[in-house]
């Protein structure tokens, strides 16, 4: 079995590292496994095990003439069976499928958004998704969602998965050790930074020593202009840190006590995954599949979205007490081994596609 991840970039957001995992993971399950960049490369390159043959396409536009007959000429030289397609790379996936008929092409819905499905653009999908012989949902939403308006019936909801790293060490982070805060998150209108920022301001006032360390990518636009002036004008210049997209995200984990997401809308969000496997106490915005990953005082916390008063209780009352944040990072750490890990997943994804194969 010959398998292609495709995904329009490696920058560093979820679906990206779920595509770099998928890839790593087959090299050991299949005969080859393959990656393929569309649009970017980016800081998820170095990821990338030796064994995984990848390419590079540079697609400037939509349709994309040039880049198109590069993918062609990789599938054909390496005699690739299946192009399992991550999020929007669907439409050169069905391209490719009318190039190349004996193709399986596995659609991944990454979709963050999963709680304004009502508005999402599915028309250019809906033609495509004909051509999909399964679909991959992160989320029972959207597992839903694909069944209903799509009108697919080979659909299946797929968790995510993370994969610890711990070799790469490269962020020092500022603060005190035993007083950090972390959030991995993309500065993206979607995962509400603002709330985020508020929370901590009401938090700080109380503990003071703690800190906050953003990591996600710097798309240097409005919403980034807007977060640092809210930095500033809650005067959080010297406990609030960004560090754009880093290597390391679990070196700075390990550095972190605090895991939050703030989020308005996400899908499975990697980054919970991640607090976990890092041993991090957790709170989180009760949407998306985040209700079903924090089971509410059991093994972390979840607060409505755009609740900053609810969302810095519970900072409080984690910065307040060590023994609560250890006990519940014990349990989520717990959870996340037994029900998200590589293994059930990659026994799920080998089945669908053997199960494809098997019909050409």
């Amino acid at each position: 079995m010959r398998v292609l991840q495709l995904i329009d970039s490696l920058n560093a957001g979820g679906a990206e590292r779920v595509a770099v995992n998928l890839a790593n993971a087959l090299v050991t399950k299949v005969e080859k496994s393959f990656l393929c960049a569309t649009r970017q490369e980016g800081l998820l390159k170095e990821n990338i095990l030796p064994e995984v043959g990848y390419v590079f396409l540079k697609k400037r536009k939509t349709i994309d003439f040039a880049a198109t007959q590069k993918l062609q000429r990789f599938i054909k030289k390496h005699h690739i069976q299946i192009v399992h397609a991550h999020s929007t790379s669907f439409f050169l996936a069905t391209i490719v499928k009318f190039l190349n008929p004996k193709i399986v092409v596995v659609w991944h819905d990454h979709y963050g958004n999963s709680e304004y499905l009502q508005s999402r653009d599915d028309k250019v999908l809906k033609w495509c998704s004909k051509y999909f012989a399964h679909t991959f949902s992160v989320n029972r939403s959207l597992e839903g969602w694909a069944k209903q308006k799509l009108k697919l019936k080979n659909v299946s909801y797929l968790p995510n998965f993370a994969v610890p790293d711990f070799k790469l060490k490269q962020t020092q982070l500022k603060g005190k050790d035993g007083k950090r805060m972390v959030c991995l998150a993309n500065l993206r209108p979607q995962k509400d930074h603002f709330t985020l920022i508020e929370a901590f301001a009401e938090m700080v006032k109380n503990q003071p020593d703690w800190t906050l360390h953003c990591v996600g990518k710097d798309f240097n636009d409005d919403y980034s202009d807007r977060v640092k002036q809210k930095i500033t004008k809650c005067n959080l210049e010297n406990s609030v840190f960004l560090y754009g997209s880093r290597p390391d995200v679990f070196h700075i984990l390990s550095q972190c006590d605090i895991g939050v997401l703030s989020s308005k809308s996400e899908g499975l969000p990697l980054a919970l995954l991640e607090y976990g496997l890092a041993n991090l106490a957790v709170v989180a915005t009760a949407v998306g599949e985040c209700e079903n990953i924090v089971l509410n005082e059991k093994n972390g916390f979840l607060v409505r979205p755009n609740d900053s008063k609810a969302l810095a209780n519970v900072l409080l009352l984690y910065a307040k007490n060590k023994e609560l944040r250890l006990t519940l990072g014990n349990h989520f750490k717990k959870h996340i081994e037994n029900h998200y890990s590589e293994k059930a997943q990659m026994e799920s994804v080998l089945k669908i596609y053997k199960q494809h194969i098997s019909n050409i």
